[in-house]
């Protein structure tokens, strides 16, 4: 029976690649260079670029033809549209006509010839703040005269991410807010104190994952085994739409990512740490690797830190645009140059991930909360939130409040409480259809079920879940029939299509909701299927996300839950 088990886990491409010296990151790098090159499809310079790494065709087309960035044919000028559930809500969508009639091209088909421009649509470029948002190469274009903007006929635009904190002492925003420097506790822990200690405190503080997952941190980093083999990932493929506090991290306060990263890697006995930052992100990425050099500049990274026996190397990688591959063996599926798909499970990545080697996935917020924690002590955590599920969350308030931005809350906080008094309500007197929390997946709230704790218990009586815990506020006047076809055309653009339930579901889904006819029986089937088959949290959470959308619509959307 091992035999056949180990047989069954074998993949040719991770062998191939391992005898081709492992060229993962390098091999979607320079696949994006070549895509940003091209006019055409992956079909005609894919191959040659998988030659390059001694790769056959293959290697080059599977992540060519999944990821995004690489799939979509680039002109000179290429701009990326937000489509996400925040940008579609401030205009109910039509931004993205507007910008395809001053560009004249279609979103994801062929480039404008006669200009050099293409245009592709993206989930969320981390403007729900201020959106409707674009790209216009790497220049953010925001706002509701965001078409202007793209015509040249406004100055393009993009206002910082508000942030503050409503707890009296924050953890996660400490630098931004209160400005306490980065690194202190790192240089104070490395060589004094042990890896057990760091754990230790990071497990009576009950931290949790703050990606959506939401595992006990301190569970996963033990269950690495403190191989030093073992890599950190610090996971900045922030996904979500609604959601932009990995952005204002990753932007503004770089050093206390990488500063909870290093504590991750001494936790575990790592010697190596990766940063992947989603392309949507461009200044974030910018940041990071700049915070990466002044680090090692100062000794923070690198061999024998400050003095220590400590070896530690970190690296940033971009995405290529894929939200479902910021799922941990997704993520690390790309990272090995593969297609963004997930994979079953056991063995899980703590034993077998990043090139089979034992490797640990925490959000940047998860790690940002972490020196913190590690310098005041476990208990002083442990005391905040309710506890149950303790600590402090970034919450993200969209752009129909009337006070958008990045707000730090005990968690336990009313929704209400976030909704009416940080939030101040819907801009210009807007009336609350549906809220939605922790994006597309998460699930969506009415105005009755404000008062809903921000637990992942509490909202999940209500068919949604914490997620990254955006909160994106979607107005009476939009159609409920128009929100449950975004949220299927969503479904339907980001399944990696690794499973049928989940490849085949969403696209029903959507022609079922672009049909707008009333489903049967066959729609409830279809999403039970989904909830209980979906290789990954994608598939599994969609029913109840669309169950959750249908409840907090009533009546204006009866059936529409399966």
């Amino acid at each position: 029976m091992k035999k056949l088990v180990e047989q069954h886990a074998f993949d040719a491409f991770r062998a191939l690649a391992g005898r081709r010296g492992r060229p993962g990151a390098r091999l979607i790098e320079a696949l994006a260079e070549a895509a940003s090159e091209q006019a055409e499809g992956p079909e005609g310079w894919a191959p040659e670029v998988a030659r390059r790494f001694g790769l056959p065709a293959a290697a080059g087309l599977g992540p060519a033809t999944f990821f995004a960035d690489l799939a979509v044919p680039h002109g000179q000028r290429h701009v990326r549209v937000c489509g996400a559930t925040a940008c579609f809500a401030a205009q109910g969508g039509r931004h993205l006509p507007a910008i395809q009639d001053v560009l004249g091209v279609t979103a994801d088909g062929d480039l404008n010839g006669e200009s050099d421009v293409s245009l592709q649509s993206v989930r969320c470029l981390g403007y729900c703040y201020a959106g409707p948002a674009c790209l216009d190469g790497e220049i953010p274009c925001v706002g509701p005269d965001v078409a202007a903007q793209v015509a040249g006929r406004v100055r393009p635009s993009a206002p910082p991410i508000p942030a503050a904190d409503a707890t009296g002492q924050p953890v996660v925003l400490a630098g931004i807010v209160a400005g306490e420097a980065p690194w202190r506790t790192w240089t104070e822990t490395v060589g004094r104190h042990s890896p057990e200690q760091v754990r230790s405190e990071v497990a009576v503080s009950g931290l949790r994952g703050r990606g959506g997952a939401g595992f006990p941190v301190a569970a996963k980093w033990a269950a690495a085994g403190g191989s030093p083999e073992t890599v950190v990932i610090a996971n900045g493929d922030e996904g979500d739409p609604g959601s932009y506090a990995d952005r204002l991290l990753m932007e503004v306060d770089p050093a206390r990512v990488l500063e909870g990263l290093a504590l991750a890697c001494f936790a575990c006995g790592a010697r190596r740490g990766l940063v992947l930052v989603r392309s949507e992100y461009p200044r974030a990425l910018a940041a990071m690797r700049a915070a990466v050099e002044q680090a090692r500049s100062q000794g923070h990274l690198g061999r024998r830190v400050h003095g220590s026996g400590v070896d530690l190397e970190v690296e940033v990688v971009a995405g290529a645009g894929s939200y479902v591959a910021g799922e941990e063996t997704a993520l690390i599926a790309g990272l090995e140059g593969g297609r963004g798909c997930a994979r079953a499970r056991p063995p899980y990545p703590t034993s077998r991930g990043l090139w089979d080697a034992p490797t640990v996935v925490n959000n940047v917020e998860t790690l940002a909360a972490v020196p913190w924690i590690v310098r005041r002590g476990g208990d002083a955590y442990a005391r905040r939130g309710v506890p149950s599920e303790t600590g402090t969350k970034l919450v993200c308030l969209s752009e129909r409040f009337a006070r958008p931005g990045c707000y730090e809350v005990d968690l336990g906080t009313p929704i209400r409480r976030i909704v009416t008094e940080l939030g101040g309500g819907l801009r210009e007197g807007g009336e609350l259809g549906v809220l939605q929390v922790g994006g597309p997946l998460g699930g969506f709230l009415s105005e009755a079920d404000l008062d809903a704790p921000l637990t992942e218990a509490g909202l999940s009586g209500y068919g949604a879940a914490l997620g990254h815990a955006g909160l994106v506020a979607v107005e009476r006047r939009l159609e409920p029939l128009d929100v449950l076809r975004h949220v299927w055309a969503f479904a339907a653009a980001e399944s990696c299509g690794a499973c049928s339930p989940c490849r085949v579901g969403s696209r029903r889904g959507l022609e079922q909701a672009g049909a707008g006819v009333a489903p049967g029986a066959a729609y409830a089937r279809m999403l039970n299927v989904m909830g209980e088959a979906s290789l990954c949290a994608f598939g599994r959470r969609l029913p109840a996300a669309v169950r959750s959308l249908a409840r907090a619509y009533g009546d204006r959307l009866r059936g529409w839950g399966g």
